[in-house]
């Protein structure tokens, strides 16, 4: 299918023109639910100067589902831009962006602004074809992210979203893959860059709307014609400008070799922090090692005191076993020389007992000697008798 290049303000006009489209668009790149959206009256002419050509604004009012159910009104500008030259137009664009209001629950009030960028050159120091730029709330004290929200912050800041058509690849996956496929700036079939062959399969019915569109923009002769008609204006600008495609070129250059050097910095910068953190850890090694030493040899201080007290503790025993010990002795020597001093008395007793038997057995015998003498005496008696009585 051929489809029109919607980098020109004309085709992509009509591609934002259809509700369902423009709801696919900004909810993609949103990454948001996107329950409607109301195109709001912006500045779009070839009249007077020119160089109004240089930036394409489309403004919608978008109404948001969240992830809580609820839903919020968002203002959305989207600004599209063939040159680098136009920053301050952006920012005239987005000051005038603060003063707007609108209704809500019939109060007007002042809407949270989206901005989306489409760029028709490089940025030089960003490589990914689509960008988001986005707010965080950091404590300052704490050192950490706030995840509240503030009415008063979300009105005064803005979250952006940045597309480099031509850093747009032939990656076709995800829907914002799809969604920026139609913006590829390859595959023309003509020398305008007009025209291009899209070869991916619209495979949703969004990007069944957007290519019919952009078909239709690019065959209906009418239609094609004010492409050209734009085409010729912006070379008017660009002659008029002094050249805006010679300047941007020899920006990009200029830009290419500050990205260059500033690589070559902080691959150095890198390289410095690297031997820094190198030092810092080799220093803390040492450190650690010191801190090692230190506590080992007080570990050799503690046990060393240990062993001293341990060794006068045995010494302190020793002593104390030497003096129970030398006790023990002299109460064996004292209950030896009781044991002698029994020994020599039982002895004695033993002795005594000796006599005394010897004597008692002296003195049986003499009993026993006068019993016979006396047996004897009576035995003549009774025979004296005896004879004297015959």
């Amino acid at each position: 299918m051929v489809i029109a290049n919607p980098l020109f303000d004309i085709v992509f006009k009509k591609l934002m023109e259809n509700d369902r489209v423009a709801k696919f668009f900004i909810g993609t790149l949103l990454d948001e639910t996107i329950e409607t959206v109301e195109v709001k009256p912006q500045e779009f002419t070839y009249s007077n100067d020119l160089l109004a050509l240089a930036v394409f604004r489309l403004d919608f009012i978008a109404t948001i589902k969240t992830n809580t159910g609820q839903s919020k009104k968002v203002l959305i500008e989207i600004q599209k831009a063939k040159n680098l030259y136009d920053l301050m137009r952006f920012r005239n664009y987005l000051g005038e962006q603060y003063k707007k209001e609108d209704l809500v629950n019939g109060e007007k009030v002042a809407l949270p602004i989206t901005t989306i960028y489409i760029l028709g050159f490089k940025l030089p120091e960003i490589e990914t074809p689509c960008i988001k730029i986005e707010r965080n709330y950091k404590d300052l004290i704490e050192k950490k992210l706030i995840q509240a929200k503030c009415e008063f912050v979300e009105k005064l800041t803005h979250d952006s979203y940045i597309v480099q058509v031509d850093r747009i690849t032939d990656r076709y996956q995800t829907s914002l893959d799809k969604l920026l496929s139609i913006f590829e700036q390859r595959n023309f079939i003509d020398d305008k860059k007009i025209i291009k062959q899209f070869h991916h399969t619209a495979d949703t019915e969004e990007m069944k709307i957007a290519t019919d569109i952009l078909h239709y923009t690019g065959t209906e002769p009418e239609e094609k014609l004010q492409i050209e008609i734009e085409q010729e204006a912006w070379r008017t600008v660009d002659a008029l400008s002094g050249g805006f495609k010679e300047k941007a070129e020899k920006y990009m250059v200029e830009a290419k070799k500050q990205k260059e050097e500033a690589e070559k910095q902080r691959i150095e910068a890198e390289k410095q922090k690297i031997e820094a953190e190198k030092q810092r850890i080799e220093a803390e090694k040492q450190k650690i090692e010191a801190e090692k030493q230190t506590k080992e040899a007080e570990k050799q201080k503690i046990e060393a005191e240990k062993q001293t007290k341990e060794a006068e503790k045995q010494k302190i025993e020793a002593e104390k076993q030497t003096k129970e010990a030398e006790k023990q002795k002299i109460e064996a020597e004292k209950q030896t020389k009781e044991a002698e001093k029994q020994k020599i008395e039982a002895e004695k007793q033993t002795k005594e007992a000796e006599k005394q038997k010897i004597e008692a057995g002296v003195l049986g015998l003499k009993i026993i000697e006068k019993e016979k003498v006396l047996d004897e005496k009576e035995r003549i008696i009774d025979e004296l008798k005896r004879r004297l009585g015959e």
